[in-house]
């Protein structure tokens, strides 16, 4: 099955400094059918403005991972953690037993992120960050792990989940192929461009629902970069 969620069909949340899309149920945002995809909890695509961001906050039991897409983001936490995650590169928080953070953006310009959280697979264990610069070019025509429960994954940065998140950058007229497995969970969307998925197109910011499908082929119908989550 590979399913398209239009942008236009996700949940939104306009709060001034934060314009807010959800692919799946978040805060006030509520669609039974737009719950989960396999352990992939949550999808937000954020605009965030200038000088502006979350204030401390917890969590707990939780893989956070941020995608950064123009501008940087700025992370705090009550470990000590701080760190500026710019476009293109990933942050990545294992909520763990718990943990406060505050994410801003410290810039002159707005800043555009995909957060997406994974269930966990494994709890009980200790808070940790990190982020990693993925330079875009190092994923031109191929999927790159960016974040993994996976150990052969040795280059992600990891998380604690049976699941990955990956990107690729496609030129037009360009295909890649993923060997995802009938039983798991694909949740695939283009930060830019337009691409066709085994015969279904997508815009810039639509969502892609892949399940019960061995391998699939993107093809780019426009220079785009994508965002891959293989979920189980």
């Amino acid at each position: 099955m590979i399913e398209l969620r239009p942008f236009s069909s996700l949940g939104h949340a306009n709060h001034g400094w934060l314009d807010a899309r959800h692919h799946f149920s978040f805060a006030n945002y509520h669609d039974p059918a737009r719950m989960h995809w396999g352990n992939l909890r949550v999808w937000n695509d954020d605009w965030i403005a200038p000088k502006t961001g979350f204030p401390p906050h917890p969590h707990r039991d939780m893989e956070i991972i941020t995608y950064v897409r123009e501008g940087a983001i700025s992370h705090e936490d009550s470990l000590g953690n701080k760190g500026r995650t710019v476009a293109g590169d990933v942050q990545v928080m294992s909520a763990g037993t718990g943990i406060v953070h505050a994410e801003y953006n410290r810039e002159e310009m707005p800043t555009r992120l995909f957060q997406i959280w994974i269930i966990p697979t494994r709890n009980g264990e200790e808070p940790a960050w990190g982020t990693k610069p993925f330079p875009k070019g190092e994923r031109g025509g191929r999927f790159v792990p960016l974040a993994s429960g996976f150990r052969e994954d040795s280059e992600a940065l990891p998380i604690r989940t049976d699941a990955r998140v990956l990107g690729a950058t496609l030129k037009a007229g360009e295909s890649v192929e993923y060997t995802l497995g009938a039983n798991r969970f694909g949740y695939l969307v283009p930060a830019t461009g337009e691409i066709e998925v085994d015969g279904v197109r997508a815009h810039a910011r639509d969502g892609i629902a892949i399940s019960a499908v061995e391998c699939f082929r993107v093809t780019a119908l426009a220079d785009s970069e994508l965002v891959l989550v293989d979920a189980a």
